[in-house]
């Protein structure tokens, strides 16, 4: 791993966490509406960014009401999330596995923690995940893909 990857990592995961971190109040909970998750499209274009957004996860869910468990099983959620994006068959779907591998790890979690069924709190997570994901995320995947300072970002140097 080059300096150029690790300072890509260390950027996405800076950039998920500020976000999360800075938004709490729509990040977390049940309903929540983390505008980071517009950045797990990145993925498909960048297969390095999948590391970028564990820890970054990681780090913002120091801060969320489950303690350890979202640390590491929310954070496992988005790092299965991630290299299930890199490897979608089309930019459509690249927001696909965000919405459904946090909807049920993230689901099961507030489920467990709390006296509120399965059904519901996994519908509340695919309910931010598909405003995050495909609302914010699709469209940010579509401008990247057309810039040029992204294409540079990426390492391809002809952009």
């Amino acid at each position: 791993m080059n300096i150029k990857v690790i300072t890509k990592i260390s950027l996405i995961a800076a950039v998920y966490a500020s976000l999360t971190i800075g938004l709490a109040p729509i990040s977390y909970n049940f309903v929540q509406f983390r505008v980071s998750e517009a950045l797990t499209v990145l993925p498909f274009f960048m297969p390095e960014s999948i590391w970028g957004l564990f820890i970054g996860c990681a780090l913002a869910n120091i801060y969320s009401g489950l303690g350890i468990y979202d640390i590491v099983f929310g954070s496992l959620a988005s790092l299965a999330a991630a290299f299930l994006t890199s490897k979608m068959p089309s930019r459509w779907l690249a927001p696909l596995p965000p919405v459904v591998v946090n909807a049920i790890v993230i689901g099961f979690m507030w489920s467990y923690f709390s006296d509120m069924p399965f059904y519901l709190t996994a519908s509340y997570v695919a309910i931010g995940q598909i405003g995050a994901c495909y609302f914010l995320g699709l469209p940010l995947l579509f401008f990247l893909e057309k810039s040029v300072l992204f294409k540079r970002l990426r390492g391809n140097e002809n952009a």
